[in-house]
């Protein structure tokens, strides 16, 4: 069983996120988050060409205390990796690999929500290069601009959908249900 240890949201043109003491979750998404929405339009480098309109897989993203260490580790930082400044709505603790969770996974909180993962986090360049800038490594020298992009491959998070509507607040516990065959394959 894990637990939240912090919820943020932010609607600006930031890729950072405010920490809050709860976040409200409407099947659309996070309520005063810039990725509410059922759908959006296509990134470079996405599925389909940019500027297509498609569903949004992205209503939540998730990072862990652990994979943040190993981050920071990798990093050689100083300060230490938050989870609001890599834009993530949720920081969890006790779950394992979490960026390995594979779509259809649930994560069931306490307070009822249900969240659906839908794929990996990648670390993208944007966020790279955000992070060089703010931090500095042990040695005293900046962090390399790509430095965040190659330590957080794999561990950057998971994004996903509502399933269950409902508030989420630090604290909360939450337990992964990993996907299962339907009862008629079985």
């Amino acid at each position: 069983m894990g637990r939240v240890v912090s919820v943020h949201a932010g609607a600006g043109d930031t890729l950072s996120k405010e920490a809050r003491d709860a976040i409200e979750v409407e099947l659309d998404g996070i309520v005063g988050d810039r990725h509410r929405g059922f759908f959006r339009e296509n990134w470079k480098d996405d599925k389909q060409a940019e500027g297509v309109i498609r569903r949004n897989e992205r209503h939540w993203s998730a990072v862990s205390v652990e994979e943040l260490a190993s981050i920071q580790r990798a990093m050689n930082m100083v300060q230490p990796l938050l989870a609001a400044s890599l834009g993530a709505n949720l920081c969890l603790q006790g779950v394992p690999d979490l960026s390995r969770l594979p779509r259809g996974s649930l994560l069931k909180f306490s307070s009822g929500v249900e969240l659906m993962v839908e794929e990996y986090n990648p670390p993208c360049r944007e966020m790279s290069e955000k992070l060089a800038a703010m931090h500095t490594s042990n040695s005293g020298e900046w962090i390399p601009a790509g430095a965040f992009s190659q330590a957080a491959k794999f561990s950057r998070g998971v994004v996903g959908v509502v399933e269950v509507a409902g508030i989420i607040s630090a604290g909360d516990e939450v337990r992964v249900e990993l996907p299962q065959l339907p009862k008629w394959l079985r």
